[in-house]
């Protein structure tokens, strides 16, 4: 039902695309009062005259009447396209607040501006919420994972509201404070580069099934369906069988095979990737996945070089190996999924000590088991983790994940170099793996590059045998001194 005039409002939700109208419905099926507000009237008529009888809805139809309409201290949810139309809406209704006001960014920003915009709005008394949902519309509507950044003043405002509409997974909320300013956003971008990864690495098994052994796609949905009742249980996987299942009605072909081979990005994962860099923490997996999305859209170069370039001459395995390689195929993606979980979960931590922020990775394992799209059954192996060893450097050297990836080793290596043998591509394979080789090699060829960039940029090295940095007068008498 709509509200009555004068209704006040426990929380506003302004934008109402589907994510903004879905979440609002989400508040008032909960029984909260929600104000929508729309920049197009129509949007936010529409809401009301559609959904009203799920809830109380006050609408509004302008940024007055919309702050007007809320409780104090209010809370204001800005559901908009990311970067400057979400400066444009701050703009307009942050001078119609008073401190103690809450503005709650759900969008895919990036964690820079959420910082950047709650420091502006702290000076002016305004708690900024950055919060990063996940779980699509359907998330947004039936409950999704929730990452809220900001005060903890907000978060005892907030937090009744966001973990009653969350995602609940054992009875716990998928919603919890991350830290402050930007962190929610922050671990939200993380999220979204270990899903891209995740479908990077779900994309190649179905390419080594498919091509390897020259499966038909209602085979592999079958052994896709297998491994999803088993450890690999996951959304990612429940939905690739979906997908591979599809029939395109105009052809009766599976729809996989009449889909355009670019896969698109929005920047998320890209995000995820750069930051990685500005910390020095290798994230190669997620970095594969982006590349792979990357050389897909590039359509100009693979239409000129397909059929040129030269292969191998086999092509698909046969007899015996081909009888064990899905088994294989399967242990490479497991172990694959660690290091990509791994590596994000190390950039979490670089993340925290820069911008301090206290972040419990074991609550953030917990409230992505439901909800988001990167939500598995694993991700409370990984809880367990944490919880046992807060100050774990990383989830490989964890009894669990340690003993899960030396017994898929030798399976992962044999799916690697057939990969390689068949020419096909597998870069999410088989960089996981040469990440986790270089994390367990006693000694990196790293010294040979220390040496080279000595050579020609003097830019000095250290040594195993004593303190100090050191340059070889490479151009004189070779001799080594001492520089700090």
């Amino acid at each position: 039902m709509s509200g009555t005039s004068g209704s006040r409002a426990e929380i506003g939700v302004t934008g109402l695309a589907v994510m903004g109208r879905n979440l609002a419905r989400n508040l008032a099926r909960h029984g909260h009062s929600v104000a929508v507000h729309n920049r197009t009237e129509a949007k936010t008529k529409d809401l009301v005259e559609e959904f009203g009888n799920e809830g109380t809805f006050v609408p509004a139809y302008s940024a007055e009447e919309f702050v007007a309409s809320l409780e104090r201290p209010r809370r204001l949810v800005i559901m908009v396209k990311a970067g400057g139309p979400t400066d444009a809406v701050i703009d307009e209704f942050a001078p119609l607040l008073e401190p103690g006001d809450m503005i709650v960014d759900g969008g895919n920003a990036h964690f820079e501006d959420t910082r950047r915009r709650e420091a502006a709005l702290r000076d002016k008394g305004i708690h900024f919420v950055g919060t990063g949902i996940s779980g699509g519309e359907e998330g947004a509507l039936n409950g999704p994972s929730i990452m809220p950044g900001g005060s903890k003043e907000s978060w005892e405002a907030l937090g009744p509201l966001l973990t009653d509409i969350a995602a609940k997974v054992d009875g716990e909320p998928c919603c919890s404070h991350i830290g402050a300013d930007g962190a929610g956003h922050f671990v939200k971008m993380v999220h979204n580069g270990i899903e891209y990864s995740d479908m990077q690495l779900i994309a190649e098994a179905y390419d080594l099934l498919r091509k390897g052994l020259g499966k038909s796609t209602d085979e592999i949905a079958e052994i896709f369906q297998g491994w999803n009742e088993g450890r690999l249980d996951s959304y990612l996987i429940e939905i690739t069988v979906e997908v591979l299942r599809q029939r395109d009605a105009a052809t009766g072909k599976p729809l996989v095979d009449v889909v355009e081979d670019q896969a698109e990005q929005k920047g998320t994962g890209r995000w995820t990737v750069q930051t990685a860099l500005d910390l020095g923490i290798p994230v190669t997996g997620i970095a594969e996945a982006v590349f792979a999305r990357s050389l897909s859209g590039s359509a100009a170069l693979r239409e000129k070089t397909a059929g040129v370039l030269p292969g191998p001459a086999a092509s698909e395995l046969t007899g015996d190996e081909a009888a064990s390689f899905a088994d294989d195929i399967e242990q490479a993606l497991y172990a694959s999924k660690i290091v990509a979980y791994a590596q994000g979960f190390n950039e979490i931590q670089a993340g925290a000590a820069e911008y301090d922020w206290d972040i419990d990775l074991g609550a953030v394992a917990k409230l992505w088991r439901g909800g988001c799209i990167i939500r598995a059954r694993f991700l409370n192996r990984i809880s367990d983790a944490y919880v046992q060893n807060p100050g774990l450097e990383t989830l490989l050297t964890d009894d669990y994940f340690r003993d899960a990836v030396a017994a898929a080793q030798d399976a992962w290596r044999r799916v690697v170099a057939t990969a390689a043998r068949l020419g096909i591509p597998a870069p999410g394979f088989s960089s996981a793996l040469a990440y986790y080789d270089g994390l367990r090699a006693q000694r990196l060829p790293a010294a040979l590059v220390q040496g080279q960039r000595d050579f020609f940029g003097a830019h000095t090295y250290r040594r195993t045998d004593k303190a100090g940095s050191y340059h070889t007068l490479w151009s004189g008498d070779r001799s080594e001194v001492q520089t700090s």
